[in-house]
């Protein structure tokens, strides 16, 4: 479901947007939901402790790995069958 936001702008700040969104050659609709849309990309999403938590629980557990050489060497015997994930 869509939502309408009604933001109030000054009038040289509205003919700023509108001069870039034109540039852009969008309306200035499209330009403000993709501002928000990069604003909100750009936001953490959750707190810097719980992120660090998730780490350390990673951290925690051995994973099999092999050597950088082989492991290289397999990604790329990988990419001459053609196989896809």
């Amino acid at each position: 479901m869509a939502k309408r936001l009604q933001v109030i702008l000054k009038d040289p700040d509205y003919r700023e947007i509108q001069r870039v969104a034109r540039s852009r050659h969008m309306s200035v609709a499209e330009w403000v939901r993709q501002a928000l849309d990069l604003a909100r990309r750009r936001d953490p999403v959750g707190s810097v402790s719980k992120k660090l938590e998730v780490i350390h629980a990673a951290a925690q557990h051995d994973y099999p790995v092999s050597e950088i050489d082989g492991m290289l060497a397999e990604i790329e015997r990988g990419y001459g069958t053609g196989a896809h994930p």
